[in-house]
């Protein structure tokens, strides 16, 4: 059957969340001082980053919930015991920076320009809706999407076939009709492909190496890709 939806994956895949994340920290160290244990504001951003996929990882396991793992990325980074109300106010100043940082990749809204009135579109995103839904708006995207579907209100996460179930019930329907799109091999387009719908793994920095997903590096390459077009390499699975 033809594909009727694309549904996105959000941080990583059209708004740069690595890059506010690294810019807001960065200004956060500025303004907070270096943590004891780095050496340098580079070493802790790097730090920052491990420590960040670390607790998403908790999070997706159902081994904490999702401000529990904001808490433990701050104590983990600090290497200090905190209370809960001083992981929050610590972790809310570096928002007020991080959200300052907020930008959609450049390729995103072409790409929804061009798939616009050709598929129905939505979102399934590890996050929450108050933080997803609010991004969208902010970064003036939300209008493209029928709904936005999240980990936190759902009670389970990518890659659980569930939660890209739940994402297709929502359109209503069926997840051979759906593509999925999203920047993590395994939790995105892998997770995708298990649940029944067709997976595009966005691999922004080109590692490769995985040959039985669909992959591309760049979203100019989805429109193409959704129309059978494989001139840039990805596999024509979808037809």
């Amino acid at each position: 059957m033809p594909i009727r939806a694309v549904i996105w994956d959000i941080d990583d895949t059209i708004f740069d969340y690595t890059g506010a994340d690294r810019v807001g920290m960065r200004k956060h160290l500025a303004s907070e001082g270096l943590p004891a244990g780095y050496a340098s504001v580079e070493q802790a951003l790097d730090a920052w980053r491990v420590i960040t996929d670390t607790q998403w990882v908790r999070f997706a396991a159902g081994e904490t919930d999702f401000q529990g793992q904001r808490r433990d990325r701050v104590r983990a980074f600090l290497g200090r015991s905190l209370t809960d109300a001083e992981a929050d106010d610590w972790f809310g100043r570096h928002v007020v920076h991080y959200e300052a940082a907020w930008a959609l990749f450049p390729d995103a809204v072409p790409a929804l320009d061009l798939l616009a009135g050709r598929y129905r579109h939505g979102v399934l995103s590890n996050s929450s809706i108050h933080n997803q839904d609010r991004k969208l708006r902010t970064l003036g995207v939300r209008d493209r999407f029928e709904a936005v579907v999240c980990a936190v209100e759902l009670g389970i996460s990518k890659p659980e076939a569930g939660a890209f179930h739940a994402a297709c019930d929502t359109l209503g329907l069926a997840p051979q009709d759906v593509v999925y799109v999203g920047d993590h091999p395994d939790i995105d387009a892998g997770g995708a492909v298990a649940a029944g719908l067709k997976g595009v793994w966005l691999d922004r920095e080109g590692r490769g190496g995985r040959p039985e997903l669909v992959r591309i590096t760049g979203l100019d390459q989805l429109p193409g890709l959704l129309a059978g077009n494989t001139r840039f390499g990805a596999p024509d699975t979808f037809r």
